[in-house]
């Protein structure tokens, strides 16, 4: 059965923006004796089954957490292979993000990056700026407090009026202008924080937290995060009466 949205005309929808905090990718190459180089080539080989599986359920939006700014305190040969990495994966993906029609968004500050990563992420998000099928939003050199800062400088630097200082006029100076909050935030490798990542956006998500460690984390464990989301209901602050159920039941989103 398929997990389209018109499959299940009478039941909520899935998530319609799913967040990740990629965690464990280390710890994995460690337990199997491997460097953790080889903990990253395997986590982003876990990135693309879950693009995949996000764009087969009709999930609009996906935003993963990359490299925040906090992570050029790691060793400089770990950095240079993480951002070698993501050269690689974005070229070698790009074909498969137009196939399927999914848009690529960078939130984070890329002037920093090394040239050539800045010129391959470019290129990518030029290339799929047609798409519309789907969301990838992948967060490079990214905070969450300097997107913050970042947002109201943008407001004084136009003069704005305290007046004039709505959330919706601040949301539309941050890195997800024109998309919706994530609805569920999810943080694999058994660690219970946030980390810094989509401090405004995630107010009001539903988190779920998994031992899993990121590379393990496929679409089963996928499964376990949405099916887990779907016993939830989401009040927004207000009584149960008024809550909104989290997204379809777990049967069906596991029978999809």
């Amino acid at each position: 059965m398929s997990a389209s949205f018109a499959v299940f005309p009478f039941v909520p929808q899935l998530p319609e923006h799913i967040a990740v905090i990629m965690d464990g990718n280390g710890r994995w190459a460690e337990q199997r004796g491997l460097s953790r180089a080889e903990g990253h080539r395997a986590g982003s080989r876990a990135v693309r089954g879950i693009v995949t599986e996000c764009r087969r359920l009709g999930i609009g939006h996906l935003t993963l957490y990359a490299f925040s700014r906090e992570n050029w305190g790691r060793p400089k040969a770990e950095v240079s292979f993480l951002f070698a990495l993501l050269k690689d994966f974005l070229t070698r993906e790009l074909p498969d993000l137009l196939e399927k029609d999914i848009r690529l968004s960078i939130f984070g500050e890329t002037e920093e990056l090394p040239q050539a990563v800045r010129m391959t992420v470019r290129r990518a998000v030029q290339a799929t700026s047609g798409c519309s099928s789907m969301r990838l939003n992948l967060a490079v050199n990214y905070s969450g407090r300097e997107e913050i800062v970042r947002a109201c400088k943008a407001l004084l630097a136009e003069g704005a009026e305290p007046s004039a200082l709505t959330e919706e006029a601040f949301a539309k100076r941050l890195w997800s202008n024109g998309q919706p909050d994530p609805d569920l935030v999810i943080r694999t490798s058994g660690e219970s924080r946030i980390s810094n990542f989509l401090l405004f956006q995630s107010a009001y998500s539903e988190y779920y937290f998994t031992p899993t460690l990121w590379p393990d984390f496929g679409a089963e464990e996928f499964r376990a995060a949405l099916g887990d989301y779907a016993g939830r209901r989401r009040r927004f602050g207000r009584t149960g009466e008024g809550a909104c159920p989290g997204t379809a039941t777990a049967m069906e989103v596991n029978s999809a």
